[in-house]
């Protein structure tokens, strides 16, 4: 049996780029591979071109390619795009340059983006992987070198971030244990409900993927920068409603940590 850490990803806004150019940020529906990959790379302090390099010091000398996430969609979230405009106000030569290395027409020296994020959602995350690295991970994100941001850097993640730095099966406490952090109530009377899951390995032997993401990282470094498609995937699993936590999921999430911390280890 596998163990791993319990990741909360929740926020007031979080945005999850997968095809993101200048004009237009996109935010997938849920966090990607790149985006967490990059995210524990951060806290360990590592720059972009060794955030996947291996690391010598631990038992195995394990990589970040090394990880497999689990995502409980809790909350999904409100999907809202944020307009910016960029150059306006400067004089020809101080704008905005083109590809050719030149500088846009005054008439054109205004560009309006468009950003996309994701309002109030909640994701609870399971982290597996070689022991070595998941303790390093996990000792990062309690001391982070730099913050931990929900996909961009004004996106901040509440608490608690860490649900659980070590626990065994780390995919069936999500399915079993951990509090859900659902938007409304379960009616009256329900005893599950149900909570979509996205898996980066199949629930049962032969499944097939439900489809993919390009959010497998190759280089990180921004000038190189490459990633490939993953196979996802998606399922829909009944949880039971006694998992809810309330209009104010605080509350159940910090007696849930401390009733696992007064536990003893198996």
């Amino acid at each position: 049996m596998s163990r791993g850490l319990v990741l909360r990803l929740a926020g007031l806004i979080q945005s999850w780029g997968e095809t993101a150019a200048f004009p237009y940020r996109d935010s997938a529906a849920f966090p990607t591979r790149s985006a967490l990959i990059g995210m524990f790379a951060a806290a360990q302090g590592r720059a972009r071109e060794h955030a996947l390099a291996p690391y010598e010091d631990l038992p195995g000398v394990p990589s970040h390619h090394d990880l497999a996430f689990t995502i409980r969609i809790d909350r999904p979230g409100t999907a809202y795009r944020d307009f910016h405009t960029a150059g306006g106000g400067r004089s020809h030569g101080e704008g905005l340059r083109t590809a050719a290395g030149g500088y846009r027409a005054k008439e054109k020296s205004t560009m309006v983006t468009y950003r996309d994020y994701l309002a109030d959602a909640v994701f609870t995350l399971a982290v597996e992987g070689p022991p070595a690295l998941l303790e390093h991970i996990a000792h990062s994100l309690a001391h982070p070198r730099y913050s931990p941001y929900l996909g961009r850097r004004a996106c901040l993640p509440d608490e608690p971030l860490i649900i659980h730095a070590d626990i065994p099966d780390p995919v069936n406490a999500l399915r079993t244990a951990v509090p859900l952090s659902l938007a409304r109530p379960p009616g009256a009377g329900v005893d599950h409900v149900p909570i979509t899951f996205i898996r980066e390995r199949p629930l049962n032997p032969g499944d097939l993927p439900t489809g993919e993401s390009p959010s497998q990282p190759q280089d990180f470094t921004a000038h190189a920068r490459a990633h490939l498609l993953r196979p996802l995937w998606r399922t829909t699993e009944n949880v039971p409603a006694a998992l809810y936590a309330g209009p104010r999921p605080i509350d159940a999430l910090t007696d849930y940590i401390l009733k696992d911390t007064r536990c003893p280890r198996p």
